[in-house]
């Protein structure tokens, strides 16, 4: 059994912006919690759980509101484990496209402890494989693997490791920004998608290639894990309490592996 301390904001951290991919304005204010993560907008309430992600396109959808890894995994980084998110406008802002001002906003309110909380890990190695996708978690100190591979194209095979902390996520993690392909921006944006990134927000891939500045050299699997750490926290297990590999896994599989998780995992909250 692992021991955790539950934390909280001590006061609310509100932040506003545009939707990363709606591009309209929208509003986020995270509250102090006792009751674990969850989500409002309007009257509506939705707990930070696999049960409750509604799409798992580009994003991830829990209830009606969009986008929410980046912040989840800016939670999840620092060890928040109880908060009320209070979104208007239907999306997540987008942030600069990562985690950081997240982080920096958390980190300006002040976390408070509020209680404990005991983990007992899987006995067993959780596994979700999808075609070339795989994604498993054991029962470890918090040492985290993203091999991010595309075929024909820059980067080839991309992998960031890290043995994760609040230092390291917020250093090494919560600057990395949302990946774009730059054959595929202008369709992407005739669907509706990333209106609310431009070059400095995002880093954006061609063939041979970044096509705009990149903040690190594996920026691109770095966001990747960046967005498995925000999807795996809906089983609400702290990032400490499990050792992570994944390949060329996206939403979907990170939800489905998160829902496993949860379920092979017991937790105590004090």
């Amino acid at each position: 059994m692992n021991v955790f301390d539950r934390l909280t904001v001590r006061s609310t951290a509100t932040f506003v912006g545009q939707g990363l991919h709606s591009g309209s304005p929208v509003t986020a204010s995270i509250h102090p919690g006792t009751n674990g993560i969850a989500f409002r907008s309007g009257n509506n309430r939705w707990r930070a759980e696999p049960s409750e992600i509604k799409e798992t396109v580009r994003c991830t959808r829990l209830g009606d509101i969009s986008t929410i890894e980046h912040l989840m995994a800016a939670l999840a980084g620092l060890g928040l484990t109880d908060a009320e998110v209070e979104v208007t406008g239907g999306e997540l802002p987008a942030a600069g496209g990562a985690s950081k001002v997240f982080v920096e906003g958390l980190r300006s309110v002040g976390l408070e402890k509020i209680g404990s909380i005991e983990v007992n890990p899987p006995y067993a190695r959780v596994f979700v494989k999808c075609h070339e996708r795989s994604l498993a978690i054991a029962a470890g100190n918090g040492r985290w693997r993203y091999e991010f591979v595309t075929e024909e194209c820059f980067p080839g095979t991309q992998s960031f490791e890290a043995n994760l902390s609040p230092e390291v996520f917020s250093k090494e993690i919560a600057p990395a920004r949302t990946i774009a392909f730059a054959d595929e921006i202008e369709s992407a944006r005739r669907a509706g998608l990333g209106l609310g990134l431009d070059e400095s927000t995002a880093v954006i891939i061609g063939r041979d290639g970044y096509e705009n500045e990149a903040l690190f050299e594996d920026e691109a699997a770095r966001h990747k894990l960046l967005d498995l750490i925000g999807d795996l926290y809906l089983s609400g297990i702290p990032v400490q309490a499990i050792d992570v590999i994944a390949e060329r896994s996206g939403h979907s599989a990170n939800v489905e592996a998160a829902a496993r998780l949860a379920q092979a995992t017991s937790i105590v909250r004090t």
